[in-house]
C-alpha cells in the first residue's frame, strides 16, 4: 500500500517559480471588502471598458450601492438570491457588486438558456429577483417568472454604456419597452448617492450559486462562498503574476466560473480595468485587443481557435495578450503549437470546476505543459496554493504517481456544497474533499493530466452537456421511441453532440428535424449537431444503455 503522504508532501511545488508562495492568507473577509480595498486605492481608475465607455472605480461603486438599495427598497432581505441573467455587460458587475452590498446572494444564468432551463433555475435557487436583458425577458423571461419565486424584474439594455453601433457586437440589438419591469438605468438614477446599510458577510457566507449539471434529476447549486471567491481571485493574481497595471480581458462569458473569478473578481482585487465586449465575435475580439490593449485573459480554447482564423488576426494582433490562461476543455498541444506560431504568445493550461471556484491546477507563467506520450494529453498543470490533491482508485486508497484514478481536490477554493442537496453534497463532497469524477494521473513530478472522465458529460467547447437532458428532450418528439446521446470527436470544439435515436413504428423525422426540435428547446451548445437513427439503441441485458459502444461508432 501507498503511503497516504505522497500527496500530503506536495511533490507540485517543485514547479512553482522561485520566490512563489506555496500558500496565500486571505487578505479579505469578503468580495465586498475586496473590492472597496480598490475603490480606496485608486477610485479614478477605470473599473470596466465596455467599447468607448467607462466606468470608474468610484463610479462603479456608486452604482453598486444604487442598486443595493434599490434591491432593499423592493424587498430584498439578507441571503435572498439574486438571478443575473445576462451577457458580458457592465450591468453584470453593477447587479454582482450590488447584490453583494445589499448582503443577497448572486446566480448566475447563462443567457443561452430557454425557458425550461431558466425556470428550473429560478425555482430551485429560490431568486427574489431577475436581472435580464431586455431581449431575454420578452423572448424567454417573462413566461417563466409567473411560476417562480420572482417578485422584481430588473431589465436592461446590452446597448447601455457605450455609444458605437458596431453590428458584430449590436447586431439586432435594440431598446425595447416591457412593461411590468424596472429599468435597471432608472432604478440607479433614483437611488444614485444612497448607500446601502452596512452588511456583515464573512469568508463562509455564500457569495454565488452557480449551477452545474446533475446526471440525474434537477440541476445543482454549487454554493461558491466569499472565502473561495476572494481566494481564488488572489490565486489568479499571484499565479499569473498580475498588478494593477494589467488590463483584464473578459473573454469568457461572465455567467460562467471562469469568466466570474478570472475576469471580473479578479480585476476588482487588482484595481485593474476589465474589458468587455458584449458577446464573442473573433474578429470584433481583435479589433477591442488592439484598442484596449488587454495583457490577461483566460478563455476556452475554442476562443482562441476562432481568433487564429478570423480575418484580421494578424501576427501583432494579439501583442499585448502575454499572459493567457485557457481552461474548460481539453487543449490539443498542436492548437498551443499553432497559436504560438501564428501570435508568439504561448497558451498555458488551467483546470477546475465551478464546485473548486475556478482553478485548482494551472501551468505556471512561463512555463510550459509536458505532453503526456502516451495519450498526447497536455498536462493541466500542478495543484495551486494551498491546494492538496490527490489520485485515488475505487477503494478511496492513494494511488503513487503514474496509475490512473479518480482526481480528488481539497483546498480554500473548494465549495461547501450543493444547495439545498445535502445527499448530493456528502456523495460529491465527503469530509469536504471534492470527488471531481474527472480521471487522470500525476506524473513523478508533479504534473497532472487528465485521461478521461468518469462520467458521461460531454464537453462541448468548454460547455457541459448531460445526456440525459438531451435525451429527454428528444423523447418529448412523437416520432422518437429510444433516445441515447454521447460526445463525439469534434475538430472545433473539442467535443460535440451526438443523438443516436429509434422511431415510433408508423412515424418517421430526419436528422434536420430532430436537431431543430432540440434547438427550440435547449440552450445552443447542448442540442445535438448530428443524429443517427437505429433500430434499436444498444443496451445491456438489464436495459442500460451502451453509451461505450455508441460512442465507439463515432
Amino acid at each position: 500500500m501507498v503511503s497516504t503522504t505522497t500527496y500530503d508532501e506536495r511533490p507540485w511545488l517543485a514547479r512553482y517559480d522561485a520566490g512563489q508562495p506555496h500558500d496565500l492568507e486571505l487578505e479579505h473577509t469578503d468580495a465586498v471588502s475586496m473590492f472597496r480595498a480598490a475603490v480606496a486605492r485608486k477610485p479614478d481608475g477605470d473599473a470596466v471598458r465596455y467599447f468607448d465607455g467607462r466606468i470608474t472605480l468610484r463610479e462603479l461603486d456608486e452604482l453598486s450601492d444604487a442598486f443595493a438599495a434599490g434591491l432593499l427598497d423592493s424587498g430584498l432581505a439578507a441571503g435572498d438570491r439574486v438571478a443575473l441573467y445576462l451577457q458580458n455587460v457592465p450591468q453584470f458587475v453593477i447587479g454582482l457588486l450590488g447584490t453583494w452590498k445589499a448582503g443577497g446572494v448572486v446566480v448566475p444564468i447563462n443567457p443561452m438558456n430557454r425557458q425550461r432551463e431558466l425556470e428550473l433555475l429560478l425555482a430551485d435557487s429560490g431568486a427574489r429577483v431577475l436581472v435580464c436583458l431586455q431581449s431575454l425577458y420578452r423572448d424567454v423571461a417573462a413566461g417563466v417568472v409567473g411560476r417562480t419565486a420572482v417578485q422584481t424584474v430588473i431589465t436592461t439594455s446590452e446597448l447601455d454604456h457605450q455609444g458605437r453601433d458596431d453590428p458584430r457586437a449590436f447586431g439586432g440589438s435594440e431598446r425595447i419597452d416591457v412593461p411590468g419591469t424596472v429599468d435597471m438605468t432608472d432604478l440607479t438614477a433614483r437611488f444614485r448617492g444612497q448607500s446601502p446599510p452596512p452588511v456583515s458577510l464573512g469568508p463562509d457566507d455564500v457569495a454565488c450559486l452557480t449551477y452545474t449539471s446533475g446526471t440525474t434529476g434537477p440541476p445543482k447549486g454549487a454554493m461558491n462562498t466569499h472565502r473561495n471567491v476572494v481566494f481564488n481571485s488572489q490565486v489568479y493574481r499571484a499565479w499569473c503574476n498580475l498588478t494593477p497595471d494589467d488590463v483584464v480581458l473578459g473573454v469568457a462569458p461572465l455567467f460562467h466560473i471562469t469568466g466570474l473569478i478570472a475576469g471580473v473578481t479578479t480585476a476588482l482585487l487588482l484595481g485593474a480595468p476589465l474589458v468587455l465586449f458584449h458577446r464573442f465575435e473573433p474578429s470584433l475580439a481583435i479589433d477591442v485587443v488592439r484598442e484596449e490593449r488587454p495583457t490577461f485573459t483566460v478563455g476556452s480554447i475554442t476562443v482562441f481557435i476562432a481568433l487564429m482564423n478570423a480575418p484580421n488576426a494578424e501576427r501583432d494582433a494579439l501583442a499585448s495578450l502575454t499572459k493567457i490562461w485557457s481552461g474548460g476543455a481539453p487543449i490539443p498541444p498542436s492548437t498551443v503549437k499553432a497559436f504560438s506560431a501564428a501570435f508568439g504568445q504561448y497558451i498555458h493550461n488551467i483546470y477546475g470546476l465551478t464546485e473548486t471556484t475556478s482553478p485548482s491546477h494551472g501551468v505556471p507563467a512561463g512555463a510550459e505543459a509536458p505532453v503526456d506520450d502516451a495519450s498526447g494529453a497536455l498536462s493541466v498543470g500542478v495543484p495551486v496554493y494551498n491546494t492538496v490533491v490527490r489520485i485515488v482508485g475505487d477503494d478511496g486508497e492513494e494511488l503513487p504517481p503514474g496509475e490512473i484514478g479518480e482526481i480528488v481536490t481539497s483546498g480554500p477554493q473548494v465549495v461547501s456544497g450543493y444547495w439545498n442537496k445535502p445527499e448530493e453534497t456528502e456523495r460529491a463532497l465527503p469530509g469536504g474533499a471534492l470527488h471531481t469524477g474527472d480521471v487522470g494521473y500525476m506524473d513523478a513530478d508533479g504534473w497532472f493530466y487528465i485521461v478521461d472522465r468518469k462520467k458521461d458529460q460531454i464537453n462541448a467547447g468548454g460547455y457541459k452537456v448531460w445526456p440525459r437532458e438531451v435525451e429527454d428532450v428528444l423523447y418529448e418528439h412523437e416520432a422518437v421511441r429510444e433516445a441515447a446521446v454521447v460526445g463525439v470527436p469534434d475538430e472545433y470544439r473539442g467535443e460535440t453532440v451526438k443523438a443516436y435515436v429509434s422511431l415510433r413504428p408508423g412515424r418517421s423525422a430526419d436528422e434536420a428535424e430532430l436537431i431543430a426540435f432540440c434547438k427550440e428547446r435547449m440552450a445552443a451548445y447542448k442540442y445535438p449537431r448530428h443524429v443517427e437513427f437505429l433500430d434499436e439503441i444498444p443496451k445491456t441485458v438489464t436495459g442500460k444503455l451502451l453509451r461505450r459502444e455508441l460512442r465507439a461508432r463515432g
